[in-house]
């Protein structure tokens, strides 16, 4: 499949090949990290998950924003994608209270700079969705900045677009994921520029991997909830104690399928189609 592209990167999950000067080669692999160690087990079918339902939103907010998306690949998983000047920063949105967002509110009342109510609790949805970017680790954490932070990294006006444009991506997806079942509880976006300095959404897109879903049946705030993404082979991982270095531990095959199951049913609620229908044709997720 690769035999006249030049493999360029690899990532925890993705390989990046280029085809030429313009256009780049993303395939999804089917690993699994969890505390930023990627695990010696795969999850089958994950990486055509993330490639499928990234191509789903693209297909579906280009009025929103431009994405790098040019053409899906017949075996699910790679995309065919404009090379981007990427931008420096995570651009993450939340809409509910949780991770390091309620680390933080915890501690000092605030997140990245916004200041919320009081008494909020875990989970809580906040008021207004609310955008709060990270500095791109090259290894470890990203690590959470406030706007002042992230403008000064981009620049005032670019800063602006792209809060603007990252919170009405979370919201229109937000309403689309609700009334199908799912809370997205918070997401991250990466944006690059092209030749025009146009801004637009590139790599993944609403994912399990790039997002917190939460089943909307049977929300309570006031602690963790479950959720359709790696959680469950988090958990498992916290259970063994393992110190969260490399190497990571192997998943037994019942975590393996719970994980798959989870990363599926999120597929198949979001898009409405059945993942099969996506394996045999991937360009179903695009009409």
């Amino acid at each position: 499949m690769h035999e006249a592209a030049l493999h360029v990167g690899s990532g925890k999950v993705r390989e990046l090949y280029a085809l030429d000067d313009d256009r780049l080669l993303l395939v999804a692999s089917d690993r699994i990290s969890t505390f930023d160690v990627v695990l010696p087990t795969e999850i089958p079918d994950k990486g055509r998950v993330l490639t499928g339902l990234s191509a789903f939103w693209f297909a579906r907010t280009g009025d929103v924003c431009a994405n790098h998306l040019l053409a899906l690949r017949a075996d699910g998983r790679s995309t065919e994608c404009r090379r981007l000047e990427m931008l420096p920063i995570e651009c993450v949105v939340r809409g509910y209270l949780s991770g390091s967002g309620w680390k933080d509110y915890a501690a000092t009342g605030a997140v990245c700079g916004h200041a919320l109510p009081p008494r909020l609790t875990e989970s809580a949805q906040l008021p207004e969705p609310i955008f709060t970017p990270a500095t791109k680790a090259t290894t470890g954490h990203d690590e959470n900045i406030d706007r002042r932070q992230a403008a000064e990294l981009v620049g005032d006006d670019l800063f602006a677009e792209v809060e603007r444009v990252s919170i009405a991506l979370y919201r229109f997806a937000a309403e689309h994921a609700r009334a199908r079942g799912i809370i997205i509880a918070d997401t991250k976006f990466e944006f690059g520029l092209d030749e025009g300095r146009r801004l637009v959404l590139g790599d993944e897109a609403l994912t399990p991997d790039s997002s917190r879903f939460w089943p909307l049946d049977g929300y309570t705030a006031g602690g963790p909830q479950p959720s359709f993404d790696k959680q469950y082979a988090r958990d498992y991982c916290e259970s063994l104690g393992w110190d969260k270095t490399d190497p990571g531990p192997d998943l037994p095959d019942a975590v393996v399928a719970g994980t798959r199951a989870r990363y599926v049913e999120a597929f198949e609620r979001l898009t409405e189609l059945d993942f099969d229908d996506y394996r045999a044709d991937p360009e179903v997720v695009l009409r």
